[in-house]
């Protein structure tokens, strides 16, 4: 694991605007601070733009669409993209609904985005692979979560995380492979919708997004291992995993972890 770049968050403190759902936004916040980034929740329109300017990196998460986030969410981001600003952009669910692929969409017609962080159902769609997915679940699919990743890199012209059992990152030319984790992480409302944040905040000090999307998902995975170690169920678990987030930078995670391979 690349402990420079969690040295330099919590030495940075990098502002994350996440304009995210309602059922995440304190868990992402406290998980962001955890990390030693500062967080913030701006989703009025008529802020977004003037608050993106001054953050370091901006998280979109359709997880709760309302009659204006679409709005909302390419002013931000059009305006991230003026300042130089890393964007995430989370597909929440975008399989459920036609409304929901529409915005995302529109979201990727208007806004340069330097990462896309999904579960392997919500990439599938993206790309018009056929996923049998429930709502935001990833379900199931033919295609490989590795080519899931490399095609969708290819498409939006970013990197593109896939995650599932093994997490798979692309930037279009290579693919990480990246082993660890734990399911409890799946009966935890808002693990996934972190993990965009956390890649935010990485992407902030590391302008390389393989790079920062690798550190990210590879302490995140190791620190839900030790989360569950620790827990005793889906109760306690959440705060085992901040706990865990907090000391990030005293773990060292063996590199075999991590398998790269080309396209």
């Amino acid at each position: 694991m690349r402990h420079e770049i969690w040295n330099e968050i919590r030495q940075q403190a990098p502002l994350i605007h996440n304009i995210t759902n309602t059922v995440v936004a304190n868990f992402s916040a406290n998980g962001l601070l955890a990390i030693g980034a500062s967080p913030v929740m701006a989703d009025a329109i008529e802020e977004v733009a003037e608050m993106t300017f001054v953050s370091d990196a901006l998280v979109l998460n359709i997880g709760t669409l309302g009659t204006m986030t679409e709005a909302t969410m390419i002013r931000a981001g059009q305006a991230a993209n003026e300042a130089g600003c890393p964007i995430i952009l989370d597909p929440v669910g975008v399989g459920a609904t036609s409304f929901r692929r529409d915005v995302v969409e529109r979201i990727l017609r208007h806004v340069r985005v330097s990462v896309i962080r999904g579960n392997a159902g919500e990439i599938a769609t993206l790309i018009g692979v056929d996923w049998a997915a429930r709502g935001v679940d990833a379900g199931d699919g033919a295609c490989e979560p590795r080519q899931l990743a490399l095609e969708a890199a290819k498409r939006y012209g970013c990197v593109v995380a896939v995650t599932g059992k093994e997490d798979m990152v692309s930037d279009g030319d290579v693919v990480m492979e990246i082993h660890g984790g734990t399911k409890r992480m799946t009966e935890t409302t808002g693990t996934g919708c972190l993990l965009s944040a956390v890649v935010g905040a990485c992407l902030a000090v590391e302008k390389n997004a393989l790079k920062a999307t690798v550190t990210a998902m590879s302490g995140y995975a190791y620190c839900g291992e030790l989360a569950s170690e620790r827990a005793e169920g889906p109760g306690d678990f959440p705060i085992h995993f901040l706990n865990a987030l907090h000391q990030l930078t005293q773990y060292t995670i063996p590199t075999n972890r991590i398998e790269v391979s080309t396209s």
